[in-house]
């Protein structure tokens, strides 16, 4: 991986040869408060395509120029062209779309065997890639406020999209963490998805069990040009301070975490989030993780305005490996009812019934949730004291 350095003026962009991309080094994006977009954002009231029209913020600009052109070199598993996709029939508003070519191409999952496995340096990771996969080093200024010493965060292309502008998110790869959320990591996410004036720019994470397929800390990053349940779904609180709420709609009963911007709001949930999120890796219980632009929590609907920052946290059965022969894998992106369905038969003939069916499988016995709840619930209180 080439070494990171500062420049004046800083391109994102390969050289056309590429014998000179393990020379060049990999350019650093700094923001500041003032580039993190807190209002404002809003899905169009008519046709997404009208989303073409919204002017992209810096980071929107950057991503997707040094995006395309990794895809334009081949750089990818396959070339990611307009994604056939559907809102399927029904209450939940599922938005499916057929992607094969990840189905059949996508890297295998390593051999994971538990929540909490240790990083091992001989299987794949994120220092074995390819260079000019890494598109740039995400830094903060340190005038944000209640700003702690950020990570580098590299952030590199998905070689097997799941949607345009799919990236991960990874913090310092030479450190060789495992796929356990850390608050660099977590924040850095959340910032991310500030960064974008695209509503549908979302982040997410699974854990080893999750569907995690390298144990190597990640995040995923990616655009979706639709709404989605969990954007507006309603919600109710968990514990005297509002400061946990459960997301019981359909697709699936989650925790759900609210911030309206940076600061110390940010600061303490990122740190609520990983308190619960450390609990479950501790206990062996699997979970994924969603970060989107969304409404407060409450008696919200899905067209409610998306005025600040939802993160769910859903706890999960363990999955060690990928099911063959399903529609779809249950992990972050179909937990909020994003559906990347892997055969046009499946996409031509999933109902919303049999995608609820997939996913309500995948999820905890209610005695086992309910137990997860409650302590959730006490650590939260206790942070609070």
């Amino acid at each position: 991986m080439a070494v990171p350095q500062n420049s004046n003026e800083t391109s994102y962009l390969l050289p056309p040869n590429s014998k000179d991309w393990e020379e060049q080094s990999i350019p650093d994006f700094v923001y500041g408060q003032k580039e993190l977009i807190l209002e404002g954002i809003q899905w169009p009231r008519t046709a997404p395509s009208l989303l073409d029209r919204i002017a992209r913020s810096r980071f929107d600009s950057v991503l997707c120029s040094a995006w395309r052109q990794r895809m334009e070199l081949g750089l990818f598993r396959y070339c990611l062209g307009k994604l056939q996709t559907q809102t399927l029939p029904g209450p939940v508003g599922f938005v499916a779309q057929l992607n094969v070519e990840r189905g059949v191409q996508r890297r295998r999952p390593q051999n994971i065997q538990s929540v909490k496995q240790a990083f091992d340096p001989e299987q794949f990771n994120f220092n074995k890639i390819r260079p000019g996969e890494v598109l740039f080093r995400l830094l903060r200024e340190p005038d944000l406020p209640g700003a702690v010493q950020q990570e580098d965060i590299y952030v590199m292309i998905n070689v097997s999209p799941l949607e345009w502008g799919h990236v991960l998110l990874v913090p310092a790869p030479t450190r060789g963490l495992p796929q356990r959320l850390l608050p660099a990591a977590l924040r850095a996410g959340i910032e991310a998805v500030l960064l974008s004036s695209h509503p549908g720019f979302r982040v997410g994470f699974n854990s080893l069990g999750g569907l995690a397929s390298v144990n190597h800390l990640h995040l995923h990053g990616y655009y979706l040009a639709h709404r989605l349940p969990v954007e507006g779904a309603p919600s109710e609180p968990l514990d005297p301070g509002g400061h946990l709420h459960l997301l019981q709609a359909l697709p699936a009963p989650g925790f759900l975490f609210y911030t309206s911007g940076p600061g110390p709001d940010l600061e303490a949930l990122v740190g609520r989030v990983c308190r619960a999120t450390d609990y479950l890796t501790d206990h062996e219980i699997a979970h994924n993780l969603f970060v989107t632009r969304g409404a407060p929590p409450g008696k919200t609907s899905p067209s409610s305005a998306l005025t600040g920052v939802r993160v769910i946290l859903w706890a999960r059965k363990s999955n060690f490996g990928v099911k063959e022969g399903e529609a779809f894998n249950v992990a972050l992106c179909e937990l909020a009812g994003h559906l990347p369905i892997k055969t046009s038969q499946d996409f031509g003939t999933l109902t919303e019934a049999a995608a609820l069916a997939l996913i309500q499988d995948c999820l905890l016995p209610p005695a086992q949730a309910e137990e997860i709840q409650a302590t959730l619930v006490d650590l939260i209180a206790k942070d609070e004291q």
